[in-house]
């Protein structure tokens, strides 16, 4: 029985290749993920690894041990006079101190803009140099010299290559102080990694970055080498009774663990987010298996049945449909998880597409990737088959001598509605709990979230063919004018010189009119023309003969094909039902994605508009990262506006909880922004002073917070203060655009070193005008990592930062829909091996070949139709769940019915390309090979 099966399987490769994709795609999604990320975390392990390889211990300021949205704040500096206290312990051999920042030092390019990093860290450092002090450099100096003087600089060699800058070049770049001109005398790389991806670096010398960056008199770290015997704890225990409170010692191995342990949740957040979309793919194969082995089980009922004559006994028939299912699918995973390497370059591309360089070292192709891959490629593609394994076995005997056999019915069939029906109960009960409890876990939402969704896939999927018929009735003559439609459209370009081009080359006729008429068709649609001289080179050199003659095009319907194609559509729902619902979880997807985003981006413009009256808005670059108080000054000591405010963020601890701390400038910030009041009034912003503060009300609420109490307040620099609270105000919960605990920015700038605007507010006398707009670009342009733009234009740039992720959320569905496409083409290829002899009588009796491609295509188009009403509805509901579930945020439920339109058309465009080949196949049968076909 393997000799038959593998036999089997090699007989019918076409089947087996289409079949393949799915698991194909699917499983190169998961290896490429793997990959990708294991690169990044070996990348950073490496940086942090080869950064402490030459330091035993690390001093650095006692910062506050807190969390906000997963970013950890930086550890505030210690005292320069720190460096010879450290020195003089016992056991210690080498100290050097260092000023390490990453977030204001800005390299710009030839033409005055600051390199743009995406949210990525900006490094500045300021590094003794001395060849004593080298194991304490993480840098390594690959042209040129380290900076000797105050305007000298080194900067990192990716940004030295992608904006052309040579040593001896000048380069400006942005600190805390306004921008300035350096001598560019080398250019380094951070250890032995081969990118930072969007991070850039620049290099002073110690004195020079202890100015530039605010910390004069100060260090970040200090870097501790121990003598020959002397361990790492044994060294961190001789520090830190020297070490004032403000400061701590680790271990150089647990603060490297410690940098790592960062990175890797950044990296499993990201791993997490893309095998998301490799798992949809791959349940979206698992619906393309299971119909293919059910067509192709139901296809070989007399094989089976032969076999069972001659002895095969039942396990031997489940054995071999299993042994086809495993080959295919471990066949499938290897070559996915090859694949997987070019889809790693692939993501990365597309991250690099949208403006984020990740860093990149030696690929790496780990053990797990392997196990992972093969084991769920190989899985899914058991499962899938093992039901029309099964199906396979209740195959009698006697079918062999029957004429039209059929599989026996499951003693199931009749309850599967009703079991289809209690699964969609259980996935809504699912999804209620995931949506609705408060008190779950993170992943333990998510996990209900993924398992409702899955479940109510599967329930719908189970029911969809008890509406086959009817949605066909409705989409067969959607059908026939999308298809009238799209002929018409491409007639001209396509159809009409792709005729052309063939008659020129094979038709009958005088030679000047073959002539003419290949010359035609190549003006009409040059693309075309070395598709029929390959085609032309083919029929020369070998026994291959073009399909000719072939018809006029034509584009009026034919009603005959299109009413055939819709009866073969009806004629086997299930089959029908299960082509459909692989591209119905696409189109779901789709639906859900575009229906929740609609509504969210609504939000996001209506939260702004409702808060914000400036005229002008100040952001950084890439319109969410902090910048400079110094730009805000310099915009308010312009004379054009008539009113500037600032408006601070950093977190801190309120009460002992982690919070996102503002600060603001009482007198003139209720002229920029609109406080909806819960209690008080914009009078009481001018009390707030250094002992006042106003907090959210939802704050409040979850933190039972009532005007008149008294807060603590404990900053990043480990500043306290105690603060009265004197109002509570509602910001729009989707986008709130000031903090949820917000103090003076003079309190503020009293608690945090080096303190950063979020935003940066700006009225002027009248309406905006291109005039008083240079001049305040002029005002800032000391900080070019900062941005002016109006009211408007902001709204505007929001929306498109939003369209800009929806778009990747699209494209990385692509993958499920490329899958279900496969899918389609499968099925309707081996229908026409179904019905070949159906074929060969239809064309015996006078059916055209066009009118057999039409037919065809009919029936494509109506699967299509159907996995669009059913993926539309299904995806408008999950919207409309998530969106009850996100109430509390005050998301508005808005269906995009022009996108969803589009999403139809594509649906119908889908269908019109899946049916190409099988079409062809079908137009090509012999009538008479087809009639004697068993």
């Amino acid at each position: 029985m393997i000799k038959v099966a593998l036999r089997g399987l090699a007989g019918r490769k076409l089947r087996a290749v289409l079949t393949a994709i799915a698991i194909v795609l699917g499983v190169a999604m998961i290896s490429g993920t793997y990959i990708l990320t294991d690169t990044i975390d070996r990348a950073f392990t490496t940086l942090f690894t080869e950064s402490y390889a030459g330091t035993d211990a690390v001093v650095t300021g006692k910062g506050l041990d807190i969390s906000i949205d997963g970013e950890t704040p930086p550890k505030p500096p210690v005292a320069a006079s720190l460096l010879e206290t450290v020195r003089g312990v016992d056991g210690v051999a080498l100290a050097s101190g260092a000023v390490i920042d990453e977030r204001y030092t800005k390299i710009l390019n030839s033409e005055g803009e600051a390199v743009s990093s995406e949210g990525a860290p900006t490094f500045g450092f300021g590094v003794d140099t001395a060849p004593a002090l080298a194991q304490f450099n993480p840098l390594s100096i690959l042209e040129g010299r380290w900076a000797a003087s105050a305007n000298e600089v080194v900067i990192d060699a990716g940004t030295a290559d992608d904006r052309g800058y040579q040593i001896g070049d000048t380069v400006e770049i942005t600190t805390l102080q306004p921008k300035r001109p350096f001598k560019l005398v080398g250019v380094a790389r951070y250890g032995s990694v081969d990118s930072l991806g969007n991070a850039s670096f620049a290099v002073f010398t110690v004195a020079a970055a202890q100015v530039l960056l605010e910390r004069e008199g100060q260090y970040d770290t200090i870097s501790v080498a121990a003598e020959e015997g002397v361990t790492e704890d044994e060294l961190v225990a001789a520090i830190a009774p020297v070490l004032p409170a403000t400061a701590t010692v680790v271990s150089a191995t647990a603060e490297a663990a410690e940098a790592v342990d960062e990175v890797n949740e950044f990296t499993a957040i990201f791993r997490y987010f893309l095998l998301v979309f490799a798992g949809i793919a791959l349940f979206v194969g698992a619906f393309v298996i299971f119909n293919t082995f059910s067509i192709t089980v139901a296809q070989r009922t007399r094989e089976f049945a032969t076999l069972r004559t001659i002895g095969a006994s039942r396990r031997q028939i489940l054995g071999s449909v299993i042994l086809e299912s495993l080959v295919i699918g471990l066949l499938a995973s290897l070559i996915g998880l090859g694949l997987g390497i070019l889809l790693a370059e692939g993501i990365e591309g597309l991250f690099r597409a949208l403006g984020v360089e990740l860093p990149t070292a030696d690929r790496v192709f780990a053990v797990r990737t392997v196990i992972v891959a093969l084991a769920v490629g190989v899985g899914i593609t058991l499962l899938a088959g093992l039901f029309p394994a099964i199906k396979a076995t209740r195959v009698p005997p006697i079918a062999a001598v029957r004429e039209g056999a059929t599989l026996p019915k499951s003693r199931l069939a009749p309850f599967v509605p009703w079991i289809g029906g209690l699964v969609i109960v259980v996935a809504l009960a699912v999804l209620a709990r995931a949506m609705f409890t408060d008190d779950l876990g993170t992943s333990d939402r998510l996990l209900s979230i993924a398992a409702g969704v899955v479940l109510l896939f599967l329930g719908v999927a189970s029911l969809a063919s008890h509406i086959v018929r009817p949605l066909a009735a409705i989409g067969s003559p959607i059908g026939r004018w999308a298809a009238f439609v799209f002929t018409v459209l491409v007639w001209p370009l396509w159809l009409l010189p792709y005729w052309l081009l063939r008659y020129g080359a094979w038709g009958p006729g005088p030679v000047v009119r073959r002539v003419v008429a290949f010359v035609g068709g190549a003006l009409l649609n040059p693309l075309l023309l070395p598709i029929v001289l390959v085609m032309w080179l083919r029929s020369a050199v070998s026994s291959w003969e073009p399909e000719w003659p072939a018809e006029f095009p034509g584009v009026v319907p034919d009603r005959v094909a299109a009413r055939t194609g819709g009866e073969n559509a009806r004629r086997n729902p299930s089959r029908t039902a299960a082509t459909a619902a692989a591209l119905m979880i696409g189109i779901a997807l789709v639906a859900f994605i575009a229906t929740l985003t609609n509504g969210m981006k609504a939000s996001n413009r209506e939260a702004i508009e409702e808060q914000i009256a400036a005229d002008y808005v100040v952001t950084s670059l890439d319109g969410y990262t902090p910048f400079v108080t110094a730009a805000g000054e310099a915009l308010e000591a312009s004379p054009v506006p008539e009113v500037v405010t600032s408006v601070r963020s950093d977190g801190g601890l309120v009460n002992d909880v982690s919070t996102e701390v503002g600060g603001i400038e009482p007198d003139t910030i209720a002229e920029a922004y609109v406080f909806d009041w819960s209690e008080g009034d914009d009078s009481v912003l001018a009390t707030l002073g250094t002992t006042k503060a106003i907090v959210s009300s939802n704050y409040a609420e979850d933190h039972d917070i009532s005007v008149g109490d008294v807060l603590t307040l404990r900053s990043t620099a480990d500043r306290s203060a105690k603060v009265t609270v004197v109002g509570t105000f509602d910001p729009p919960p989707f986008y709130p655009l000031i903090e949820s605990v917000n103090v003076s920015t003079e309190l503020f700038d009293r608690l945090y070193d080096r303190p950063r605007n979020r935003w940066t507010w700006a009225n002027v006398p009248g309406e905006p005008t291109k005039e008083n707009r240079a001049q305040m670009e002029q005002a800032i342009s000391g900080f070019p990592d900062t941005q002016l733009e109006t009211r408007e234009e902001w709204i505007d740039r929001e929306d498109a930062d939003f369209n800009e992720f929806i778009s990747f959320l699209y494209v990385m569905l692509t993958l499920a829909v490329f899958v279900s496409v496969f899918g389609m083409i499968n099925t309707l290829v081996l229908s026409v091996y179904e019905r070949t002899r159906e074929i060969g009588m239809l064309r015996a009796i006078g059916m055209t070949r066009r009118q057999v491609r039409r037919m065809i295509r009919q029936e494509s188009i109506i699967t299509a139709l159907i996995g669009a009403a059913i993926g539309l509805p299904l995806g408008i509901f999950l919207a409309a769940l998530v969106n009850r579930a996100l109430s509390e945020f005050d998301v508005r439920f808005a269906v995009p019915w022009i996108q969803l339109a589009v999403l139809t058309i594509v649906a119908i465009i889908v269908g019109i390309l899946a049916a190409i080949m099988p079409a062809r196949r079908a137009a090509k049968l012999n009538p008479l090979e087809a009639l004697h076909y068993e």
